[in-house]
């Protein structure tokens, strides 16, 4: 009897320290203050870490939607967080989602209630197993799965030394896919702040396979915004639209892989040292519509990659609509009023508004 009384303690104890059952998973509630990463993961018990909602979903099996909440916080990531669930399955109607809690779109937001996601982790990642030729990167948050949503977050780089000498880029990935095969990456909403002194940004979103969105962003001073990385064939039902690029010092779009399906409309970028990188074989086309290009050093380059810009290009594989304006020469005028609801987005009324770039839907 006493044998057994001994067991049910330990069943007991292991439960309270891991009150999730592998294999079951629900919507998922991660607070960076108040959370706890033993805890079942409810509103009214979150977890602390995306780490931990990332390790929820990657043991789970089954199908199903499934939506992380990240509270207001700081989110620091010391090591690449990455959704690869095996046994869990998505489709496009049942998704998974990592958003914020409260987004731009809801009333009584402010930019300061949005979570932020900054990586303090070692640039040690080795691409394909070999030695980084460049001096060290990271990644942040890595999606290998379909049919993902991000929604509504704030995503800084690293605070690191950029270039600290002649043929080094120290890097981070903010976002990343590498699946060739994967489809429907949504990325909705978000903000994502540089400063090349500070926390370089070096690249927003790299992202490889077929469905990549990005819409209703705002990309302020990181070095580059998209690329479309690796596909197995070019990457199709691919978009980039109602999005507001400031300030690159690198390029704006990097359209390595992408299909001549690819939509670019509704987007404003604003003083940029290279608008548009081609694949350096130069074979695709692109068509531009509704949107405003306001300031440029290159308007479009093939080639290149993280050391550097590739040369320049045929700039008529863009195809520009008359409702494409390219200027040379400009700067728009940005709201830079921290208690703004508006921060780091057009002033209203100004030009580029009309096109109803940023952070907000409605």
């Amino acid at each position: 009897m006493k044998t057994y009384k001994n067991l049910f303690i330990i069943i007991l104890i292991v439960f309270v320290m891991n009150p999730v059952i592998e294999g079951q998973i629900s919507d998922l509630f991660v607070n960076a203050n108040s959370g706890n990463d033993h805890s079942v993961g409810s509103k009214e018990e979150p977890l602390k870490t995306l780490h931990e909602a990332a390790e929820r979903v990657n043991h789970a099996n089954g199908k199903g939607a499934v939506t992380i909440y990240l509270s207001e916080g700081i989110y620091g990531l010391d090591a690449t967080v990455t959704f690869h669930p095996v046994n869990w399955h998505f489709s496009k109607d049942e998704r998974l989602t990592i958003r914020a809690t409260v987004l731009p779109d809801d009333a009584g937001w402010n930019p300061g209630m949005m979570p932020v996601i900054v990586s303090t982790m070692p640039l040690d990642f080795k691409p394909y197993g070999n030695q980084d030729p460049l001096g060290g990167a990271s990644y942040g948050i890595q999606i290998e799965t379909s049919y993902v949503t991000i929604q509504g977050l704030r995503v800084l780089g690293t605070p690191v030394h950029e270039r600290p000498k002649e043929g080094m880029v120290r890097r981070n990935y903010p976002i990343v896919r590498e699946g060739r095969n994967l489809d429907d990456l949504r990325i909705t909403q978000c903000l994502f702040v540089g400063d090349k002194v500070a926390i370089p940004n070096h690249l927003a979103i790299l992202a490889s396979g077929q469905g990549i969105v990005v819409d209703h962003c705002v990309f302020y001073h990181c070095k580059d915004a998209i690329v479309f990385w690796h596909s197995d064939r070019p990457a199709e039902h691919c978009e980039v639209h109602h999005n507001l690029f400031i300030g690159n010092y690198g390029a704006a779009v990097w359209s390595w892989s992408a299909a001549e399906d690819l939509k670019f409309y509704n987007n404003v970028i604003d003083n940029t040292n290279v608008f548009w990188i081609l694949n350096s074989d130069e074979k695709a086309s692109f068509s531009l519509s509704n949107s405003l290009i306001s300031g440029y050093n290159e308007l479009v380059n093939k080639g290149g990659g993280s050391a550097g810009f590739g040369e320049k290009a045929d700039p008529a594989k863009l195809k520009f609509g008359k409702n494409v304006i390219v200027k040379k020469e400009g700067t728009l005028q940005i709201d830079e009023d921290p208690t703004s609801r508006n921060y780091l987005q057009l002033m209203p009324g100004t030009p580029g508004t009309e096109l109803g770039v940023g952070l907000f839907t409605k």
